[in-house]
């Protein structure tokens, strides 16, 4: 029989240092990371520095925007295009006080369906800006968006948040902040899937550079993180109500149209490779 006690007990405090929550210092650490592998990827492929420094830009506003966006209009577009002020809220990081007044909440809803979605496109105009080739900058994206991927997991579990189903596993977390339930700690899982991924890539990478501007580091960052993201679906508690009833969840139903694409770009490659 298993006790409470049997159970990691989490319920850290949300604010890591000078007032900066561990959920973004995540997020910047992981763009950080990946900055400076893509940029040493650069290097090594001998592409000039100057097509280089828009791309960081780029990609950060197309996360973020991207993220938001499919957060809001995926899992609540009943609450944010219910009228004007929440659709002002979908945009700005602030909410709305009965009262009047507003306050400043930082956006508390992400989602990496979306953010992965307004990365692709921003890519694109990246590529339409610089000239520099598709499959080469989508490759070298893949190769380090593994390291964001698992720091913003693991910034969702410092704020205790996309948790998992009750289990009794010994390695179940009690989020004090959500209940005294033991769960899965479905944000430890993916970020250490994606941790894996990070260094299956670039062992890849190396033994084989001439993949890079294939599209097979692209697809397979796509196949690995949505079919993952597809099976952790059923340790996660659902996200929004509407989820309830749903054979495959939300999470589930957006992760297989990348999958779709992500081997059919793993295809392409093995085709042109031979």
């Amino acid at each position: 029989m298993t006790h409470l006690t049997d159970f990691i007990v989490w319920n850290p405090d949300l604010t890591a240092f000078f007032g900066m929550r561990w959920y973004s210092l995540c997020w910047l650490v992981g763009l950080l990371l990946a900055y400076l592998i893509v940029r040493n990827l650069y290097k090594q492929q001998k592409i000039k520095e100057e097509l280089f420094e828009p791309l960081f830009v780029y990609c950060f506003i197309g996360i973020l925007v991207g993220a938001r966006l499919g957060h809001c209009l995926f899992y609540q577009p009943d609450y944010y295009l219910s009228s004007g002020t929440h659709f002002i809220e979908m945009i700005l990081p602030i909410h709305f006080l009965p009262d009047g007044g507003w306050k400043f909440t930082g956006y508390e809803g992400l989602a990496s369906h979306g953010g992965t979605l307004g990365l692709m496109i921003a890519l694109w105009a990246y590529v339409k800006r610089t000239g520099v080739k598709l499959w080469t900058v989508l490759d070298n994206i893949a190769i380090a968006t593994p390291v964001t991927a698992c720091f913003i997991r693991l910034g969702n579990l410092m704020n205790s948040e996309i948790i998992g189903k009750v289990t009794d596993v010994p390695w179940a977390f009690i989020f004090e902040r959500v209940d005294s339930m033991p769960r899965h700690p479905g944000q430890l899982y993916e970020a250490i899937a994606y941790a894996a991924l990070f260094f299956i890539g670039m062992a890849l990478y190396r033994r084989h550079p001439e993949k890079a501007g294939t599209g097979f580091f692209f697809g397979l960052c796509l196949a690995y993180i949505f079919t993952f993201r597809f099976f952790i679906e059923y340790t996660k508690d659902i996200q929004e109500a509407f989820e309830a009833d749903m054979i495959l969840n939300m999470g589930q139903l957006l992760s297989i149209p990348f999958i779709i694409i992500g081997v059919a770009c793993m295809a392409k490659s093995m085709k042109k490779t031979q």
